[in-house]
């Protein structure tokens, strides 16, 4: 076994997540709706945005169900 410092491999002078196209920023997060447990109201949430009622300011929001079908196999 040798004593060498581990070196951190090449990509060739650039970032290969940079190079696939991918980028944290280019990423268009969409609104998920939540129902707010107070004013039963439709909040709009994106990443990062206060868990809060926009209209009466409560911080319990549910999420609402999936609009697609969704079936279960019984065994």
């Amino acid at each position: 076994m040798s004593r060498e410092a581990y070196q951190v491999p090449a990509m060739g002078g650039q970032n290969a997540f940079a190079d696939s196209g991918f980028s944290a920023m280019a990423v268009d997060n969409p609104a998920v709706n939540y129902l707010c447990g107070e004013c039963n109201a439709r909040v709009p949430l994106k990443r990062g945005d206060p868990i809060r009622c926009k209209d009466c300011g409560h911080r319990v929001l549910y999420k609402e169900r999936t609009k697609r079908m969704v079936q279960f196999e019984a065994r």
